[in-house]
């Protein structure tokens, strides 16, 4: 059952691409464009009844909102439901301001943000308070358990070891997963710097990657090739 985030967001394009790459990275998003519903409508996810009860397991606030600010909102909820992660959203970079709401909030992250570092916070959200289960993402012979942070190999029972790198790389592509990636969003998504044309910097890389990772490095069905376009990770 997929996870279900609360997000409340006045800003109608940065809630429309939040709410996009969250739902692609597989998670349910209730989006809010006001906060004054966000009570009633907590509670009738977190109370309701038989198969009404849909559940919530983590509310994104962002600070500034016309009526009732995110601050007053995020006390509010901790109050009622001091078990529900909470993570705020705010222009605002004064250390004042990130101290006020780290006092009821369990994150605070400012914008403007990447949405790879949201969706990374969120996990973080989400295991700390026990919102994810350990299971293994089946991809062919591998077992991946939290986001490659183990990876085995089903045939053996051996735990794969990657290297620093090959773990970033390997991990974007599972937040990415099914989707076709170019080796521009590969290199920048991970050494966060332009991409060069003509560096073999990333192609070096897969290829260590393939040989740990396929069965066949030279077929390889894990990290596919995507003929004049770049790579993709089905799963």
């Amino acid at each position: 059952m997929k996870k279900r985030i609360l997000y409340v967001e006045d800003d109608r394009q940065i809630g429309s691409w939040v709410t996009e790459h969250l739902s692609g990275c597989g998670y349910e998003v209730d989006w809010l464009t006001d906060g004054s519903p966000l009570t009633v409508h907590l509670e009738e996810t977190l109370v309701g009844e038989g198969t009404d009860k849909r559940g919530c397991d983590l509310v994104i606030l962002d600070v500034m909102l016309p009526g009732l600010d995110g601050f007053s909102l995020g006390r509010r909820v901790k109050e009622a439901h001091p078990d529900l992660p909470v993570l705020m959203l705010s222009a605002r970079t004064a250390i004042e301001d990130k101290l006020q709401g780290l006092q009821f909030a369990d994150d605070y992250l400012t914008k403007p943000f990447h949405p790879d570092e949201l969706a990374a916070r969120v996990e973080v959200l989400m295991r700390r308070f026990g919102k994810l289960e350990e299971e293994a993402l089946h991809l062919k012979h591998l077992q991946v358990y939290g986001e490659a942070e183990r990876i085995v190999d089903s045939r053996t029972g051996e735990d794969i070891r990657l290297t620093g790198k090959q773990h970033q790389i390997f991990q974007y592509f599972l937040r990415h997963r099914n989707r076709i990636l170019t080796k521009e969003q590969l290199y920048e998504g991970v050494w966060q710097e332009p991409f060069l044309e003509g560096d073999k910097t990333l192609m070096v890389h897969i290829r260590y990657l393939r040989e740990k990772l396929e069965q066949d490095p030279g077929q390889p069905e894990i990290i596919e090739t995507i003929r004049g376009i770049g790579y993709r990770v089905r799963a």
